[in-house]
């Protein structure tokens, strides 16, 4: 992997977690607890899931570890921040680009790759959950949106047969490519 190629995931996925830190930051206590779009999940959850999914993932598939922050119970915005800083932090440095991802079902890629296939859109999908559920800022980097849902709308079968996506929500042919992935992950924008 060149290091502009790399630069390039680090530069994705500080734009998207940034926004992502902005709405968890604006959260009061009180909306923490309000229902998010995933169906039996709250605003915590939101974060929960992020911090204890791309952990276990990376450590089954490759040799990053990542550090155990505070709980989500307890400090869900610190909890977030302590894994946002830490992917970050991989992505930024140079050597991370040597290092590999092996998953049996999702192949083999250079760590910033996995990272930025597998959590910088996790991310950017649940920013909007997130914003949803608390009352916060539900626009989207539109190139982040536009990237995503190009690249995901080749891949329907595959996605919903996966299990990690609802059925298509049906949504106004001019609708807005926010509307238009926000609709394709299954939650109704």
């Amino acid at each position: 992997m060149d290091a502009a190629e790399a630069k390039s995931y680090a530069e994705r996925y500080r734009r998207v977690a940034a926004h992502f830190t902005r709405v968890a930051r604006a959260a009061s206590e009180e909306t923490w607890e309000h229902p998010a779009p995933c169906a039996g999940w709250t605003a915590r959850d939101v974060v929960r899931h992020l911090v204890e999914w791309v952990p276990g993932l990376f450590a089954h598939a490759s040799d990053l570890e990542l550090p155990a922050g505070p709980s989500v119970d307890d400090d869900p915005v610190g909890a977030w921040l302590s894994l946002s800083d830490a992917l970050q932090a991989t992505l930024d440095d140079p050597a991370s680009r040597t290092r590999r991802f092996a998953h049996e079902r999702a192949g083999e890629h250079a760590l910033p790759a996995a990272i930025d296939m597998f959590v910088t859109g996790d991310v950017l999908v649940h920013t909007w959950d997130l914003a949803r559920a608390t009352g916060g800022d539900e626009r989207l980097d539109p190139d982040e949106v536009h990237r995503m849902l190009v690249g995901m709308e080749p891949m329907d079968e595959i996605l919903r047969a996966s299990g990690h996506y609802g059925p298509k929500v049906a949504v106004a042919e001019d609708a807005d490519e926010l509307t238009r992935l926000i609709a394709f992950t299954g939650r109704r924008p």
